[in-house]
Order: C-alpha cells, then sequence, then structure tokens
C-alpha cells in the first residue's frame, strides 16, 4: 500500500518551478511534480502567480510511482495555500544602523574567541 494514495490530500514545501511544472518536496524520500496542466482549470500563463519556492502547500495526488519515489500531484480544485504571504514594506527606523555600528566591533571580537577557543 501506498504512503501516497490516489485522491488524498497531502502537504508539501515547493522547491522548484519550471515552465512545465511546480516541483514540490513532501519528505524525505518522496517528490512530487504539478504539471502546468494540474494547477489550473483555466489557462496559466505564469506559474509564479500561484506559488512560490519555499512555500508549504496543499495538493492532491493524482499518481504514485513507488519504484522512484514520485507522486504526481494537482492543486485544481483544491484550496492549495497554507500560509497567507502578506508582504509589507521594509520602512527604515529613525536609528537606521546605528545598532550594528555599534556592536559591529563586539559581536566580531566575541566571534573570534569562540573560534579561537575551539581550535585549542
Amino acid at each position: 500500500m501506498s504512503k501516497y494514495e490516489k485522491g488524498k490530500i497531502i502537504t508539501g514545501c515547493v522547491s522548484g518551478i519550471e515552465k512545465y511544472g511546480i516541483f514540490v518536496t513532501l519528505d524525505e524520500y518522496y517528490s512530487g511534480l504539478i504539471h502546468i496542466s494540474e494547477i489550473s482549470n483555466n489557462y496559466v500563463r505564469n506559474i509564479n502567480d500561484y506559488v512560490n519556492i519555499g512555500e508549504t502547500i496543499k495538493a492532491k495526488v493524482v499518481d504514485t510511482d513507488e519504484d522512484n519515489y514520485h507522486v504526481k500531484l494537482s492543486i485544481k480544485d483544491i484550496n492549495y495555500r497554507m500560509n497567507n504571504y502578506k508582504k509589507t514594506k521594509i520602512t527604515e527606523t529613525s536609528k537606521g544602523f546605528i545598532p550594528l555600528q555599534n556592536n559591529l566591533d563586539k559581536w566580531v571580537k566575541s566571534k573570534l574567541e569562540e573560534v579561537d577557543n575551539q581550535k585549542l
């Protein structure tokens, strides 16, 4: 019996995006592919409009290749988004880089001491 059964909704991490589909890492052995035809019922112009690399998504198992540890997946007709990315504008604080300037020498000295102590 397969770990990933046909029709089951599973969770994976987007590990790559190509013109023809989305690569998904499922666990330490299994990986999956969401072919471009399995992304939407509508025309898919740009796959990057649907997912981002590193994003955790849900997908439906279409087929499993046990010999090669590969799963064919689909995100058609399911709510595949797990995290809602909210883009926020980065604003500069009034302090700017002052905390970095004030602490950098101390941090470097501390790290160098740590490295020297590991050599002993």
